[in-house]
């Protein structure tokens, strides 16, 4: 069998929370290594309203793993996140090797690594594997679990069928060739059948008493309160063991807020601090970072029969009509202007020829030009998030781009909704009669590597709600590079047609682009340890 490289190239609850939570105790010092003992309580303010599902895949989006997903879980394929100097790569999960077959490239044999155990003491292996498998996949498995399968079947579009070849040896078969399909195995985490049987065959039951084979084990859940994990001490993995004792996840949804829980100590870090309390965050002495992150925050645009965005004069006047510095300032700084789906630094950004920026006159122009005008506008409805995690400023940023809209006569009204609500509306597609009357979707997303940040929105085999290509978005050349990209071993090969397939996207304004994140965090005196990856998933092992 041919190997393929593990290292691909770029590859107000609030009140009552902290009510709850108690004092948070010391740290560990600086420098502890992976190998001292786990010593302290940190306590971290996270923007949901509600803790992420912990029964072995989280929801929420992205920012669901870092929380609930890579902590109490593994995946077979990992993401390198112990580095914040370069982007991550792929690599050994609980896969110690992954191979496509030559004499059939559609099936990918995963090596299972050996010795590793659940939280409950029952052993990892190929029959665990494939229990998951049909948990999230097979609607006729007695374990099926519609809640999980919701949240990762739409990122497993590529899997056919799955099995056992040995103790430690699964067999993955992809509908097509697929020579991306391992980044799709990012997201699929392994949780307990023993545990599940254990618990009696209820899946609320394991959401409170979960098992995973994850660095961390859950210590207590309080639902839209707060999350305690604690070390597992036999975790496989020396790097990732966690240096802390007790690791308290806080729900405090608004961004006021948790910058008020940081400064009174109920708090020792927090995702998304409020931009404007950043100056009062950094005289107290706390310690503002971010990092380049793949991520985008857009919208995209039905081209379903009857949609206005149909006409590409309209949908490049809603790119042109955003002062994206405007919203940058807004996020006080901590965003960055996005004039396509990936930064202009990514080998897959291309040379559009259409230029994104800031320019009220041609947006007006074009606005004319399709029969409407400020007196005259556009009327449309788009559905959008109130907040969490990777949404930044969600309703400011919303209502900046709308005002700027409505200068060039397009008057947009919003739909808005939890944030949950927006990803399931978001998988659903713009076709799903629950959307009638809705045009557009902004959902924030990551952007790491070529499936997340260009197949699955681009390919009309992912139409939703088989993939999230949810403006139904349809193009025969974009296709067909889709399938050479999947049909393609070589990394450069790869890296040059997904660069004309941003071209090609950008020309025709697929999307509205307004920023990239930069994923910030404020943190007190007190955390002597964290790696910020140029990712959305985080390692909260690192905390210290």
């Amino acid at each position: 069998m041919s190997r393929i490289s593990l290292s691909r190239r770029q590859m107000l609850a609030g009140a009552s929370a902290l009510a709850a939570l108690g004092p948070t105790g010391t740290v560990l010092a600086q420098g502890a290594t992976s190998g001292a003992k786990a010593a302290g309580h940190l306590t971290y303010g996270i923007s949901l309203f509600d803790l992420p599902l912990t029964t072995g895949q989280p929801d929420r989006g992205a920012g669901g793993y870092q929380f609930t997903g890579l902590t109490l879980y593994d995946p077979l394929v990992a993401w390198e996140l112990d580095v914040a100097d370069r982007p991550g790569k792929l690599v050994p999960g609980l896969a110690t090797a992954w191979e496509s077959d030559p004499a059939d490239r559609r099936n990918w044999i995963f090596r299972l690594r050996e010795g590793v155990t659940f939280h409950d003491g029952s052993a990892f292996d190929a029959d665990a594997v494939v229990w998951n498998f049909d948990k999230v996949l097979d609607a006729k498995a007695p374990h099926y679990d519609q809640r999980q399968a919701s949240q990762v079947r739409p990122r497993l579009p590529s899997v056919t069928s799955y099995k056992k070849l040995d103790p430690m040896t699964v067999q993955v078969t992809t509908k097509a060739v697929d020579a991306l399909f391992p980044y799709q195995m990012l997201w699929f985490l392994i949780s307990s059948p023993a545990q599940y049987e254990a618990v009696g065959r209820d899946w609320t039951k394991f959401a409170f008493q979960p098992s995973g084979t994850g660095p961390y084990r859950l210590a207590a859940l309080v639902p839209r309160v707060r999350l305690d994990l604690v070390p597992n001490e036999t975790y496989w993995n020396p790097k990732r063991r966690p240096r802390l004792a007790k690791l308290t996840l806080a729900c405090i949804p608004e961004d006021l807020a948790r910058a008020n829980a940081l400064l009174s100590g109920n708090a020792d870090l927090i995702e998304l601090p409020a931009p404007d309390a950043v100056p009062r965050l950094k005289g107290a002495g706390m310690r503002v970072t971010g990092n380049d992150t793949p991520h985008v925050w857009n919208y995209h645009l039905s081209m379903l029969e009857g949609s206005p965005w149909r006409d590409l004069r309209l949908r490049k006047a809603a790119n042109l009509a955003i002062d994206r510095d405007g919203v940058a300032a807004l996020m006080g700084g901590l965003a960055t202007p996005a004039v396509g789906q990936v930064q202009p630094s990514s080998p897959w950004f291309g040379k559009p020829g259409f230029k994104i920026g800031y320019d009220v006159d041609a947006a007006r122009k074009l606005v004319g030009e399709a029969g409407y005008s400020p007196q005259n506008p556009l009327r449309t409805t788009f559905i959008i998030p109130t907040g969490g995690s990777g949404q930044m400023l969600s309703l400011p940023i919303n209502e900046f781009v709308q005002q700027s809209w409505a200068e060039v006569g397009i008057a947009v009204e919003f739909r808005a909704v939890e944030l949950e609500v927006a990803y399931t509306a978001w998988r659903q597609g713009a076709a799903d009669p629950s959307l009638k009357g809705v045009t557009g979707s902004n959902i924030a997303y990551v952007t790491s590597d070529p499936l997340y940040a260009i197949l699955r929105f681009y390919d009309s085999k992912q139409v939703a709600p088989t993939g999230v290509n949810w403006s139904h978005y349809r193009n025969p050349e974009v296709d067909k590079l889709c399938d050479a990209v999947r049909a393609s071993f070589d990394p450069a090969e790869q890296d040059r047609m997904l660069a004309r397939i941003h071209e090609i996207v950008v020309d025709d304004a697929v999307q509205v682009w307004v920023v990239h994140d930069t994923n910030p965090h404020a943190l007190s005196g007190k955390v002597k340890g964290y790696t910020q990856a140029q990712h959305w998933f985080q390692d909260l092992t690192t905390l210290g």
